[in-house]
């Protein structure tokens, strides 16, 4: 995938990229390659890491309170890191800190933001116009309802209704924006359409942009948060678009601490948890017991999600 970046866009990145600090503070290499750099999500999207602070030896030290940067030995360190995600320990993972810079879907964006643990500054449309980029998902990703999930997709839309879908899609987007130059009386490019018109204040003339409609903002959390953020929303139940994201910012983790991302991919992603029931269940099987639906004394859908787990 390839992202289109205006002639001003890339000199902005490319003259970020090109400073360099002295610094006394830990920097991680592999990071630090891709600093700055948009990853591109989604046909106009990306993430870009702009700022972090420690890395996998300041989970260490703070998990220990000790001086310096941890124990000479990675096994022993990558030990301390599995022991605290595994028993939930998470302060130590609190003293990390990443900040993105994210242009995402209106739609994503507010479902992103149901996540309270991060500062949040969106690019506002109130000060600013809006550029006319829309989400418009590819064929293989449109979906009908579910007829089992209320929040979820069923199967795929196919032919001339896939068709249809999509011309609804774009043809919505491009009208709701000319009307949006047009009650601005401002084009996407700053200039007047009709010098004997008022415009309307941007504030108001924004309400009627699809949600389909990018934006952006700076998203600045610690490393604790940003775990559980992954580990929610690179799930195989979360939403596709927004799954998108999680999955190229489980890239940046990988880069950022690796120790604590195999830890992670472990405890976290490739884990489950297990209600009590559910854990008796299980105990009851690996005895050698027969433990059906109605003997398990789990809900039809534990049950399923039980059997799911356990590759069932």
């Amino acid at each position: 995938m390839s992202l289109k970046l205006t002639p001003e866009q890339r000199a902005d990145i490319d003259e970020a990229r090109a400073q360099s600090f002295q610094t006394r503070r830990a920097t991680v290499p592999a990071l630090e390659e891709i600093l700055y750099e948009p990853l591109p999500v989604l046909d106009h999207g990306f993430v870009r890491v702009i700022d972090y602070m420690g890395d996998d030896a300041a989970v260490v030290q703070a998990a220990r309170v000790s001086y310096g940067k941890g124990t000479k030995k990675l096994s022993t360190d990558a030990g301390l890191i599995k022991y605290l995600l595994r028993h939930w320990h998470s302060t130590p993972f609190e003293m990390c800190e990443i900040k993105y810079h994210v242009k995402l879907p209106i739609f994503i964006a507010r479902q992103w933001i149901r996540h309270r643990t991060a500062n949040v500054n969106e690019y506002s449309a109130r000060y600013s116009i809006l550029d006319r980029e829309f989400y418009i998902p590819d064929a293989a990703h449109l979906a009908a309802q579910s007829d089992s999930n209320r929040q979820g997709r069923g199967d795929t839309l196919s032919g001339d209704r896939a068709k249809e879908v999509l011309k609804i899609l774009t043809d919505d987007a491009q009208r709701t924006y000319d009307n949006y130059e047009n009650m601005l009386n401002v084009r996407e490019d700053g200039s007047v359409i009709d010098e004997n018109k008022d415009g309307l204040a941007r504030e108001l003339a924004r309400m009627n942009l699809t949600l389909n409609t990018y934006t952006q903002w700076y998203w600045k959390t610690d490393l604790h948060n940003l775990m559980h953020f992954l580990r929610l929303r690179a799930d195989a139940h979360a939403q596709y678009e927004i799954r998108a994201y999680a999955d190229v910012m489980i890239g940046t983790l990988g880069r950022w601490v690796p120790l604590t991302y195999d830890a992670f991919l472990d405890y976290r992603q490739g884990a489950i948890n297990l209600s009590a029931k559910g854990l008796a269940a299980v105990r009851r099987m690996i005895a050698g017991e027969k433990v059906t639906e109605e003997t398990s004394g789990l809900s039809a859908r534990e049950w399923r999600e039980l059997l799911e787990s356990l590759g069932n």
